[in-house]
């Protein structure tokens, strides 16, 4: 049996526990019980029918307040290994959850020193922590072999790169509070497209709005999907915030320009830039992020996007989810 510990609301969107349950699902398949534990209701929708759960009823926000709760149910679990999805984590809190079970943590902030028996950092700017040099008796699972993508990933036919774009992507993450679809949509010109399909997150305030602009047009809002591999593998070309998503992508070879629109995702945009495989068009928060979309947009002729899609194709192991699976089972 593995418990995850991991949260989902409205501010923190759903990203953290998405890929735990890609994880979850990779466990299982490998024969591993799986119980997951939330400070509280929200993102329960996400798992009903699909992995039991245990409800803390505490702040999300404090989570040294949860730990003498926490420890009861782990001893009345019997647990023996606990998956931590969090920035909400302290030191000590990891220290003391270590003292009862076996700690795995998913890192991606390098926030202070992790007192746990496996750390994951998957993300393609993982040698900038220098986790190799500081953490000598830690387990480490680092790079994109350890990208938790979902099941459907590993399996994803060849790309097919039109001569044309005719069908772009756009997506924003769990929640665009700058309401970059909005934004984009306003700017540029969805007619030369044959197709425009924007993602909305499950905590998209604007979801409503923007559907009603856009219901009967070529643009297509879409509230949060359960099949985002096929718009990823129908779009000639995608735009997207730089977390998880982008390492989907990348399994699909789908040409993609990021953004970013929060501090966690730079160093992931820019690593992506740096290694030719996806190109940073800035932040939202500052600077003309728009403009450099559709000015990029005009570059990306057929050959470009071929060339992209094969590298990205080769940047991923779609069999990630799996890979950390067997090194938690083995702990």
């Amino acid at each position: 049996m593995v418990h995850i510990r991991v949260d989902a609301n409205n501010i923190i969107a759903t990203g953290h526990l998405f890929r735990c349950i890609s994880i979850a699902e990779a466990l299982r398949e490998l024969g591993e019980d799986v119980t997951f534990i939330m400070a509280d209701n929200n993102g329960v929708s996400l798992l009903e029918d699909r992995f039991p759960y245990i409800i803390l009823d505490t702040d999300w926000r404090d989570m040294n307040s949860e730990l003498a709760i926490l420890r009861d149910i782990l001893e009345q679990e019997n647990a023996k290994k606990l998956i931590i999805d969090s920035y909400q984590v302290t030191e000590n809190y990891l220290s003391e959850i270590r003292k009862y079970v076996k700690t795995t943590y998913i890192d991606d902030v390098n926030a202070f020193y992790y007192d746990v028996d496996e750390l994951i950092c998957y993300a393609n700017y993982y040698r900038n922590n220098k986790y190799e040099e500081r953490y000598s008796k830690t387990k480490l699972l680092l790079g994109c072999n350890y990208v938790p993508l979902r099941k459907e990933f590993r399996n994803v036919p060849d790309k097919v790169i039109k001569p044309d774009i005719d069908e772009l992507l756009i997506m924003s993450g769990g929640t665009d509070s700058y309401n970059f679809i909005g934004n984009i949509l306003e700017n540029i010109d969805s007619s030369q497209y044959k197709r425009v399909n924007a993602i909305c997150g499950r905590y998209n305030a604007y979801y409503d709005v923007l559907y009603k602009k856009y219901n009967g047009t070529n643009v297509n809002i879409v509230r949060s999907t359960d099949n985002i591999i096929d718009y990823m593998l129908n779009a000639d070309i995608a735009i997207s915030a730089s977390g998880v998503t982008l390492y989907e992508l990348c399994a699909c070879g789908t040409p993609t320009l990021s953004y970013v629109m929060a501090d966690n995702q730079i160093d992931n945009a820019i690593q992506f830039d740096k290694d030719g495989i996806i190109s940073y068009m800035g932040d939202i928060r500052k600077g003309n992020v728009i403009n450099n979309i559709i000015n990029n947009l005009k570059t990306y002729d057929m050959k470009n996007r071929q060339i992209q899609s094969l590298r990205m194709k080769k940047y991923v192991d779609k069999n990630g989810a799996l890979n950390i699976a067997e090194e938690v089972i083995m702990l």
